[in-house]
């Protein structure tokens, strides 16, 4: 049976990003998944059936998951049935983002419970259903994982990014200057040599 690397890409991304990842990979089937929703409970589950079905077929799955796409992964369920995770910025606390949005918004938890959206400034949108779903849901991963972390990541401060590689016993590497959007030539070459040690 062939092998597969599922890549989950993040907030406007796009699945095309996985052809990056081929020449990494010698040997296993490379794609991209097209999800369609951008809810945990929604896009999980896109996950978890694009997962089930390419068990059928394929013995080993590797899942490389980046930004909120990783935040995706670790709620479709599909812990048991990959080889090992690769996640590069992955968004690791939801709620705190949220409530720090909702800080800087000045926007009070009654006013979204009574409103359940609102529209910020920034053009994201502030959702009450999503707010309890992540409080209801704590990510709980069990998969073996790679952590890959920009030093500068505006979203996910390193104290917050290493309690939770400590809570999953998963790897964490910080790439120094390193921001959230790992997009430079220098990034994506930190990102081929960090794979390759690890796949190793």
């Amino acid at each position: 049976m062939m092998n597969l690397v599922l890549y989950i890409h993040g907030k406007g991304g796009s699945p095309h990003e996985s052809r990056h990842y081929s020449s990494l990979f010698p040997g296993y089937d490379v794609m991209g998944l097209d999800y369609r929703t951008f809810t945990p409970w929604e896009t999980g589950k896109e996950i978890y059936v694009s997962v089930k079905e390419s068990k059928e077929k394929y013995e080993k799955i590797i899942l490389i998951a980046n930004s909120i796409g990783a935040f995706f992964s670790m709620h479709s369920g599909t812990d048991q049935m990959i080889e090992k995770a690769y996640f590069i910025s992955p968004v690791v606390d939801m709620e705190k983002l949220i409530c720090n949005m909702m800080l800087c918004e000045g926007i009070t938890e009654n006013e979204l419970k009574d409103r359940r959206t609102i529209r910020t400034s920034s053009g994201e949108d502030l959702s009450w259903d999503y707010l309890c779903y992540v409080r209801e849901h704590p990510v709980c991963w069990t998969a073996p994982t790679e952590i890959l972390y920009g030093e500068n990541d505006a979203l996910t401060s390193y104290e917050t990014i290493s309690a939770f590689a400590r809570k999953c016993n998963a790897g964490l590497t910080v790439m120094e200057n390193g921001e959230h959007w790992f997009h430079t030539d220098e990034q994506m070459e930190y990102i081929d040599e960090w794979i390759r040690r690890s796949e190793k």
